[in-house]
């Protein structure tokens, strides 16, 4: 006892200190942990719910969260599948934001950017996600929105509204209306816009209230704003209202749909809500507004500051939740009534909030989260539990007892269909709480029995565990040789045993040791194994619920064992797929079931030795309870009875809902499970007992029924059975809804009321469900055809089943029907009486009445009221009596409901303008009604049209107001039609406000005539048309593009552009050109113009090719059309793509694999995606042996449209090389580098040969050559041998060396035949067999040769070996044969001991045969080797065969050669360039090499290749290319001037044979000192170039620079811009009279020298010495020398011969002549004469040129005249003295660019000069009085016709003609000059080696071809040509070209000045129009050209007829001069 005593004392004491280490451990542990607090996530920035960005702009969407530790973040898509990168289009940060980058329209990807998304965030403690993130990108889009056209009824509120592309309307809003009246109607910042008459609503619309006929002649525009990107747009077109006028009453009308239609609207709450109701009558309707507030009855919206009514729409400010509902709008007038029902759903943004936000609990304890939400409205509330959805969706989610795996992070989710909202909470669990923890195991052992046996297991936790010891899943106990025992050790750790004495072979099996507590468990499984025979122990009964599995290990003791095995009902397992068992013993079977698995198993354990156990388990599958169906049957009315009965049967639950209730069919509730079961009810989760009327009853053991009598409605509830087992529990539940009939509370009754009260009329009822209550009127005066009230009356209205009427109007008098309904029974119904009393009433107090002038007018007041009703009239407030004047009658009716009165009025005067009054008197009170009566006529017409401004496409006009017609003008009709057309049918009208009295016509065409008129209009009629003005438009630029612009790819860098002009009437004038201007697609630099010449033919398409562009690329061209005022618009752009080009680069990453011996795979990827120049269609793999890879021939192309093929059908065991390139349409591409592949291995093809020579009479020698297919490394040889006679026997087989190709077999007998054949062998196997030899050993052996003849081919200067080997007995001697001599021995070649030949150092000589013959005294064999030398090989030959100015072409000839060519290589290199090379294939003749530089001299050489090497090179060839420096045009071909600029045609220089690089252009004024002004460095060198920003009328220097590849070349020319009317401008005045000339010539002059004397007295000296020299001659050859050089009657002489002499400038024009200033003649249409336009377009003809300066004395000019010979006409080239001139000559004369003096400066070197007098000159009377010149020349040119000027630049030239040529001046220029001479230093003439003889033109004799056909043709005296002392400049100086043609204003009249210089494209020049208007009257009569002016005929067909003739007549003259060109005289 005291032992016992002490035990407890030492346990309580020992718990006790437990127990406090315990609670120190706690507490150091809480210490800890609140040391480092670990906390869920949070987040700290959440995204947002929706996001919309524009794909421009990108979005970053932000998410961060904060935890310990610190939380990761991932993005989710909406299904839980994790986000990743997206290239370009999506990417996470590292900071956890979700970036979406801007994006091109066509990378859009609904997946990525139409998705939603979510946060997530996690760390250890757990994981949350953010709420639902809607993203939306928006591709930008081109859209236009506009502006809706309304139709209203005058008087009547409309409603505008903006017209949004679907597309975009999510993201627009309207901002602002704007009228053409210039006013803006903005929103404000609370979204409305009110100023009285207009509203902008929030939605966007424009209301307009009252609207007036002046409203309809307003344009409405709306402006947008985008959301995203902030871009506002006025809207495309206007919105307009239609306003219609009443022709009599209208009920209200809602806008189509809307009546019907349930409309709905969302607003956010705070923001401003505009609810419509859009309706229109006549007379205009009042608009009510109501609300619903329990589902049918509706209040009246109280109007506030906050609510506010705008005619039919109601604003509601500031929403708020509360005013989310359905509203009514009630819109009634004195015809009817309409409604319109609109539900507003006011949303607030949802937030939630979830608290605790952090919870701690203890194991075991209950913990509470509550979900607190804000927002409306709220779908649904969801939560999740770390990330994952928990099944609660209430608003509390609670755990009754907290485990370990509930600590984590919870999440309420709350939700609608455009928001969502979450909150974080987080449960820790509180103490410390440390799951079981095994520290201890035991191991597996295998034991003999007898000895004892201890297992241990250690555990540790807090709360300290039980440690639990289980055999075979049985626990173990406490028994005689087994004891379990467990203690506390020091530590804490719980240390258990089981101790086993004397351990038997039952006591082996599977030990499991469980430390458990209440916060989880730790388990250990071993096995002890003890010696002994099988064993299976007892196994318990198992139970198993049907349809779960079941798992059972046999419980098997004994050891070794050999099998486990279950069996059932004599049939080993598994038997079906649900049946598994394991080598251990474990038996699994799913989803059991009791009809198939319910029964006996047998568990068999069996040894080696053959011994075996058996142990049974029964096994008992229970079926649990399923109730499937249960239902109260029919409804139950209340007092009635019901029941519901509980079946146990198969089925399973189900459930169907009505309404708010569920209700189940009429069938009974169906159950299965195992008996006994337990049945019991429950209604609304309590029990029964506490309800009366309640009774249950058990029908047998599975049916139980309730029975409710009687049926109250306190009995309506949810009634649930419940079905109890020992597999489970199920439940059903099932409504029961119980019906009352209605009853009335309130039955209504008859009343009366006094009209204009307030009337209200209860009917009440009630019942279930709730009955409701409904009112109808009845259609008639009795009681029947009772109608909805809806229209009945205003103001009425259903509240709460009560009927209530506003101010009980009149027509609500009648009989109503009050009816209440549920449903149930026949419901209740009501009938009364409404009577209303009332005094006379006029709907209407004031309305005007119009009546026409002429016409009866009927005023009519209708008074309503309790009759009788008397009615009087007054007039101005007079009473009205109608018998004084007879013109005015009173009637009345009386109706159902008042009186009707009508005054009528015979034939209305506008006398009858006053206000009629109508007075209703009865019982009740009186009321009056006045009509004001407006007698209207039309208005008078307007009048003082006048025109205040115009411009080209509009008009202003003001007018004064006429008389309105006693009615007011509403609108003006300005008429309007162009001057062709007639007023019926070609005019247009324009429609001005009746309160403006001036206006503007838009839209006209310019420089069109116009008449216009005006019309006023009132509402009675229209007026008279007012007197006509006429006008004319101005001048515009082209209002339209060129029409029908196609463009279309010519090559790889050119594109041609074609177009027709503009429409005619976007023409605003004459079309002058147009620019086309081109960039690439892609680029965002200004369009590069070139100007193409306007054609006049009609229906002409223009064309341009556009060239140097790159290849395959897109580029966008425009057209525009410029006329005289300027360019009009640009046409839509056009892109087009070059002609697709070769691929500049190869595919890359090619990479080849071995397939098989022949098969190689080949990968590659595509080259880069710029330099494909097209699109690629596919590529072409170029392939072939290595080994002979330098021959075309051997290779093979495949095409695949892939980036892979599988090469077939190749060599085995072969290195091929295979190169690939990329083709497009236009061509193959650049190949890629060559890659080599290795085909595999395959067997040997047989050896060649095999020889058996005899050696001796047991021996033979069996030779062979190698396979010619070795495929692969030959590894070894196989010898096969047999002997075939006298028997056959089996082969046998011996190895051989691969380096071996001999084999001495021995031991054979002599008397047999033995077969002998080879194989080869390679790493893949043994080949074929060889050809077998067949030979028997002998002791006679003749010589034989085991060698084989052999092709050898050796390389030069190699050692080369050929094999002799020989048998025979005897020895048999070797001899050799070289090319058939024997062979001389020597160091070279000598014979080796077994007879090879050896040669060293080959050589070419050493090629040939090379015969072995070996011989004995037995016999002799021979063999012949063939020896191939290769060598490098020979020099190839190389000559020119052609060359261009970029590119030679070389022939190459190659050398045969034993070895097969390879290549050849070309080098070549420019003078003191670099060598280059490039290879070409043996097999090409000939080779060009391109891109070389133009003009330069090249050196050639080629080479050639093979195997061995590079042989010798070939002669160098020396050559170059062709081309020269850029020649320079004429100056009339390349410049183009106008008013501001001059366009350069760049096409018109000569390239020299080389491409243009680039031009340098440069100007300055030419007067100007400085330095030149650079316009750029770099012109394209195509096309035409525009100088702009030039002064007009000024003369400028130009110089151009070109360059080639040849060098450059620089040209000065000299122009002058036209005048601002488009005329040319004489030549440049000097004011120094000549001595800044004078001191160029002369620099030696002193200053102090008068130069105007010096001038003077040079002249007259000249002037005497040549008048005195005429004179002699003329006096000498008077009665001397030929007839043709006599001097005439008429005063001719002959001239000199003056080669070789010089004439100072002066005497040289003493001898031109210069026309009278002061004479315009016509033009001469179809004449030869030139022009200035045609010498333009290089057509040159006969011209007369007068070069004589005006004399000061005034004397008339006279004419020369010489002897037509049948020679040209030649003239010296000075332009004619302008009128203002009066200075010194030399102010005619400017520098050139040289500094020579002398250059002349023309008006127009090109022009036509018909020489005045002419007509005097043809009458011999007056012949008398003209000037002589001298002749001298007895020498005539040779026939022919030509015109010849000197420094012309139009002009054609002659092969002599070189009169720009450089050359050593002195110190200047040494050119020559037209004829073949040449202009020395000191401006000397050189005569040519030929006489040159030129004449003046004698028109009187000219051939009928020149226009002229005269009957007196004379002949005229030739004179010799005199050279001009000037030195011709090697630049041209040009004149300026004329303008562009254009017709003069008045084609019938005759022509001015001014017309006459327009037409013939001439200057403004005096002098220049009379040369090329003068014509001679002989030509009148050619063709049917008639008169000397234009006439009919303008000057584009006088052009063309011009031109058509003389392109006919132009021919060559001998004396290498071209017709029509111009030499100086």
């Amino acid at each position: 006892m005291g032992h016992l005593k002490l035990e407890i004392l030492c346990l309580v004491v020992g718990s006790v200190v437990a127990l406090l280490a315990l609670n120190i451990d706690s507490a150091l542990a809480n210490t800890g942990s609140n040391a480092d607090e670990e906390g869920g996530p949070v987040f700290v920035k959440e995204p947002p719910s929706k996001v919309d960005f524009s794909n421009s702009t990108g979005a970053e969407i932000p998410c961060q969260s904060r935890g310990t530790p610190q939380p990761e973040i991932i993005w989710l898509r909406g299904d839980g599948t994790a986000v990743g990168d997206v290239p370009g289009l999506r990417q996470v940060l590292a900071s956890g934001a979700l970036v979406f980058p801007p994006f091109r329209a066509e990378d859009y990807r609904q997946e990525v950017h139409s998705a939603t998304y979510i946060c997530l965030a996690r760390n250890s403690i757990g994981t949350i996600h953010s709420r639902d993130v809607h993203v939306r990108a928006v591709v930008t889009q081109v859209y236009d929105t506009h502006g809706d056209q309304e139709y209203i009824i005058k008087g009547n509120s409309a409603t505008i509204r903006c017209k949004i592309p679907s597309f975009i309307a999510d993201y627009l809003d309207v901002v602002s209306w704007h009228d053409s009246d210039g006013n803006v109607y903005k929103l404000d910042n609370r979204g409305v816009f009110e100023d009285g008459k207009f509203v902008v609503l929030p939605s966007g619309e424009l209301h307009i209230k009252d609207v007036r006929p002046e409203d309809g002649f307003k344009e409405y525009r709306c402006q947008t704003k985008h959301r995203l990107t902030g871009e506002t747009r006025l809207s495309a077109s206007a919105g307009k209202l239609v306003i219609t006028e009443p022709q009599n009453s209208i009920m209200p009308r809602v806008r189509d749909g809307e009546s019907t239609a349930l409309k709905r609207k969302i607003i956010e709450v705070q923001l401003t809500a505009a609810l419509l109701c859009d309706a229109q009558s006549s007379p205009p309707a009042k608009f009510r507004w109501y609300k619903f507030t329990d589902g049918s009855s509706r209040q009246p919206v109280q109007l506030d500051d906050r609510l506010k009514q705008l005619g039919g729409t109601l604003i509601i400010r500031e929403a708020k939740v509360e005013d989310s509902g359905k509203y009514l709008c009630v819109v009634s007038n004195s015809v009817g009534e309409e409604s319109v029902e609109t539900v507003l759903t006011v949303t607030a943004p949802l937030a939630a909030t979830v608290e605790p936000a952090v919870q701690t609990v203890d194991f075991g304890r209950p913990a509470t989260f509550t979900c607190h939400y804000q927002g409306s409205p709220v779908k649904n509330i969801t939560w999740m539990k770390n990330g994952k959805r928990l099944p609660q969706t209430e608003a509390v989610i609670r755990i009754d007892a907290v485990r370990r795996e509930d600590r984590g992070m919870f999440q309420c989710f709350v939700r609608n269909d455009q928001d969502s909202a979450q909150s974080t909470a987080e449960l820790k669990l509180g103490g410390r709480f440390d799951p079981p923890r095994l520290t201890f195991k035991f191991r597996e052992e295998v034991l003999q029995p007898g000895p004892k046996v201890s297992l241990k297991c250690k555990a540790t936790g807090n709360p300290s565990p039980e440690i639990v010891w289980e055999l075979d899943s049985k626990k173990v106990t406490n028994a005689d040789r087994v004891q379990v025992g467990q203690f506390v050790g020091e530590n804490g750790e719980v240390v258990s045993h089981v101790n086993i004495t004397n351990v038997h072979s039952n006591d082996g099996g599977v030990y499991r040791c469980t430390a458990i507590s209440k916060v989880g468990s730790a388990t250990h499984t071993g096995r002890l194994n003890i010696h002994g025979l099988p064993h299976v122990k007892s196994m318990d009964k198992a139970q198993v619920v049907a349809g779960s599995g079941m798992v059972k290990t046999c419980p098997v003791a004994g050891y070794p064992i050999d099998a486990v095995i279950w069996e059932k009902d004599n049939r080993v397992l598994p038997i079906n797929r649900r049946q598994s068992v394991f080598p251990n013993g474990t038996l699994v079977i799913d989803n059991v079931q009791r009809n198939m698995d319910q029964g006996t198993y047998t568990c068999v354990a069996r040894n080696a030795q053959g011994y075996t156990s058996r142990g049974n388990l029964e096994v008992q599958v229970m079926v649990p309870p399923s109730i499937s169906f249960m239902s109260f049957g029919e409804t139950a009315f209340a007092g009635s009875a019901t029941q519901a009965t509980c079946l146990v049967a198969n089925g399973r639950i189900l459930l169907v809902q009505h309404s708010t209730t569920f209700t189940i069919s009429n069938s009974m509730l169906n159950c299965t499970g195992d008996t006994p079961l337990q049945i019991t009810w429950s209604f609304e989760g309590g029990n029964l007992s506490s309800h009366l009327g309640l009774k249950t009853a058990l029908i047998g053991s599975r049916t139980s029924m309730l029975l409710v009598e009687p049926v109250s409605l306190g009995n309506q509830g949810i009634y649930t059975c419940t079905a109890r087992n020992a597999a489970g529990v199920a439940n059903a539940s099932a409504a029961l809804e119980v019906f009352v009939p209605p009853r009335w509370i309130v039955e209504p009754t008859d009343r009366a009321f006094a009209q204009g009260s307030d009337a209200k009329i209860e009917c009440k009822s009630d019942g279930f469900p709730k009955p409701s209550v409904a009112w109808k009127k009845a259609a008639g005066d009795g009681p029947m055809d009772y109608r909805d009230l809806k229209g009945s009356a205003p103001g009425m209205r259903v509240e709460d089943g009560n009927l209530v009427i506003s101010a009980i109007p009149k027509q609500a008098e009648g009989y109503y029907l009050c009816e209440a309904n549920n449903g149930i029974g026949a419901g209740l119904s009501a009938v009364i009486y409404i009577s209303v009393q009332a005094p006379p009433q006029f709907e209407i107090k004031f309305r005007n009445q119009t009546a026409r002038k002429g016409e009866p007018a009927v005023l009519q007041c209708e008074a309503k009221g309790e009759k009788p009703i008397g009615i009087l009239w007054s007039r101005d407030g007079k009473r009205l009596d109608p018998k004084p004047d007879p013109r005015y009658t009173i009637r009345e009716e009386i109706l159902s409901n008042g009186v009707l009165s009508d005054l009528s009025v015979k034939r209305s005067e506008r006398t009858d303008s006053a206000l009629f009054t109508c007075v209703a008197t009865n019982a009740f009170g009186s009321d009056e009604t006045s009509l004001n009566l407006i007698v209207q006529e039309p208005p008078e017409v307007p009048f003082g049209l006048k025109v205040l401004d115009k411009s080209g496409r509009s008009v202003q006009l003001q007018w004064s107001e006429s008389f309105s017609g006693n009615s007011p003008i509403t609108r003006f009709y300005i008429e309007y039609k162009m001057s062709k057309s007639d007023w019926n049918s070609g005019k247009d009208r324009v429609l001005v406000p009746g309160s403006q009295t001036m206006a503007s016509v838009y839209n006209l065409r310019p420089a069109t005539t116009y008449h216009l008129r005006l019309v006023a209009e009132n509402e009675v009629g229209t007026s008279e048309a007012s007197q006509s003005v006429t006008i004319i438009t101005a001048e515009e630029a082209p209002s339209g593009p060129p029409t029908g612009i196609a463009v279309e790819p010519v090559d790889q860098h050119t594109l041609k552009v074609t177009w027709k002009p503009p429409l005619r009437e976007e023409w605003n004038g004459d079309i002058m050109g147009y620019y086309v201007g081109y960039k690439l697609a892609s680029s965002d630099k200004p369009y590069l113009f070139e100007t193409v010449e306007f054609s006049r033919e009609v229906g002409k398409e223009h064309h341009l090719m556009i060239s140097n562009l790159k290849t395959y690329t897109e580029y966008s061209v425009v057209v525009q059309a410029f006329n005289r005022i300027g360019p009009g618009p640009m046409s839509k752009e056009v892109a087009q793509h070059t002609a697709e080009g070769k691929p500049d680069h190869a595919p890359q990453d090619i990479s080849c694999t071995t397939l098989t011996s022949q098969s190689i795979r080949v990968s590659w990827t595509s080259p880069p995606l710029a330099s494909a120049n097209g699109v690629i269609k596919g590529y072409k793999v170029i392939f072939g042996p290595a080994s002979s890879w330098y021959d075309e021939k051997t290779k093979e192309i495949k095409a695949t449209p892939s980036s892979e093929i599988i090469l077939h059908g190749l060599k085995k065991y072969t290195n091929y090389n295979m190169t690939i390139l990329a083709y497009t349409n236009g061509g193959d591409g650049i190949p890629s580098t060559a890659v080599s592949c290795h085909t595999e291995q395959d067997v040997p093809g047989p050896p060649t040969a095999v020889k058996a020579s005899v050696m001796s009479g047991d021996a033979i020698l069996l030779s062979w050559q190698p396979p010619s297919q070795p495929n692969g490394v030959v590894t070894q040889y196989t010898v096969y041998q047999r002997t075939v006679e006298p028997k056959e026997s089996e082969a046998t087989s011996q190895k051989i060396p691969s380096f071996q190709t001999t084999y001495e077999i021995s031991g054979l007998k002599r008397k047999e035949r033995y077969e002998f054949w080879v194989t080869a062998h390679t790493a893949i196997g043994e080949g074929q067999p060889s050809k077998s030899a067949t030979t028997s050993p002998s002791n006679k052996v003749p010589a034989k040769i085991a060698s084989f003849a052999e092709k050898i081919v050796a390389t030069h200067r190699d050692e080369v070996k050929l094999p002799c080997q020989a048998v025979g007995v005897p020895a048999p001697e070797i001899k050799w044969k070289v090319k058939g001599q024997m062979l001389t021995q020597s160091n070279r070649l000598r014979v080796l001991p077994d007879g090879s030949l050896l040669i060293k150092e080959v050589t070419r000589k050493d090629a040939g045969d090379y015969a072995c013959k070996a011989e004995n005294s037995n016999g002799h064999d021979t063999i012949m080797h063939t020896l191939v030398v290769q060598a490098p090989p020979q020099p190839p030959s190389i000559s020119l065969a052609g060359a261009t100015g970029t590119a030679i072409t070389v022939r190459l000839k190659s050398p045969s050669d034993s070895a097969p060519l390879h290549g050849l290589t070309i080098h070549y290199k420019q003078d003191f360039g670099e060598w280059e090379a490039t290879q070409i294939p043996p097999n090409m003749s000939e080779y060009t090499l391109e891109g070389l530089n133009c003009g330069t001299r090249y050196q050639i050489y080629a080479t050639s290749y093979n195997s061995i090497g590079t042989g010798e090179a070939s002669d160098i060839l020396n050559t170059r290319t062709k081309g020269q420096k850029p020649g320079v045009p004429s100056a009339h071909k390349f410049i183009e001037v106008s008013q501001n600029s001059v366009t350069l045609h760049l096409s018109s220089w000569d390239d020299g044979g080389c491409p243009m690089l680039y031009f340098v252009v440069e100007y300055k004024a030419r007067h100007q000192s400085d330095g030149w002004t650079m316009v750029s460095n770099s012109v394209k060198p195509s096309g035409n170039y525009v100088v702009l920003d030039l002064s007009p009328a000024t003369w400028y220097q130009l110089r151009v620079t070109a360059h080639n590849n040849v060098g450059f070349t620089q040209a000065e020319f000299e122009f002058a811009t036209l005048t601002l009317n488009g005329n040319q401008v004489g030549p440049a005045r000097t004011n120094d009279n000549g001595r800044g000339l004078l001191l160029e010539v002369f620099p030696w002059l002193p200053e102090w020298v008068d130069y105007n004397m010096i001038v003077a007295g040079c002249a007259m000296i000249v002037i005497i010495v040549v008048g005195l020299a005429v004179i002699c001659i003329a006096v000498s050859r008077r009665n001397r020398g030929p007839e043709s050089f006599r001097l005439r009657d008429e005063g001719l002489y002959a001239q000199p011969d003056m080669r070789g002499m010089t004439l100072k400038r002066e005497f040289r024009d003493e001898l031109g002549y210069i026309a009278p200033p002061n004479r315009k003649l016509p033009p001469v249409p179809g004449s030869n004469y030139s022009t200035c336009d045609r010498h333009k377009k290089g057509m040159n003809h006969p011209t007369w040129n007068g070069r004589r300066p005006a004399a000061a004395t005034g004397v008339p000019h006279t004419y020369e005249e010489l002897a037509n010979g049948g020679g040209g006409i030649y003239y010296d080239d000075h332009p004619p003295v302008p009128p203002h001139a009066h200075s010194d000559d030399s102010s005619l004369y400017s520098k050139p660019p040289n500094g020579v003096p002398g250059q002349d400066e023309e008006i127009c070197p090109y022009a036509t000069f018909h020489l005045l007098g002419f007509r005097e000159e043809m009458d011999p009377s007056k012949g008398s009085n003209g000037l002589t010149l001298p002749h001298g020349s007895t020498t005539l040119p040779p026939p022919g016709h030509g015109h010849h000027r000197g420094g012309s630049q139009s002009a054609p030239r002659g092969s002599n003609t070189t009169r720009y040529g450089r050359g050593p001046v002195g110190s200047g220029v040494v050119s020559s000059v037209a004829g073949g001479g040449t202009v020395g230093p000191n401006g000397i003439i050189n005569p040519p080696n030929h006489v040159f003889s030129p004449e003046y033109d004698d028109p009187a004799n000219i051939e009928d071809e020149y226009g002229y056909n005269s009957p007196n043709r004379r002949g005229s005296l030739g004179r010799r040509s005199m050279g001009s002392m000037r030195t011709v400049p090697i630049p041209e100086s040009p004149s300026p070209p004329p303008p562009p043609p254009r017709p003069s204003d008045s084609p019938n009249s005759t022509p001015s000045h001014s017309q006459m210089n327009q037409s013939n494209d001439s200057k403004e020049s005096n002098e220049l129009s009379e040369a090329e208007c003068d014509r001679d009257p002989l030509i009148r009569n050619r063709n049917s050209v008639s008169g000397g002016a234009p006439g009919n005929m303008s000057t584009e067909e006088m052009r063309r007829l011009i031109e058509n003739r003389n392109q006919n007549e132009a021919h060559s003259i001998p004396n290498g001069l071209t017709p029509y060109d111009t030499v100086n005289v």
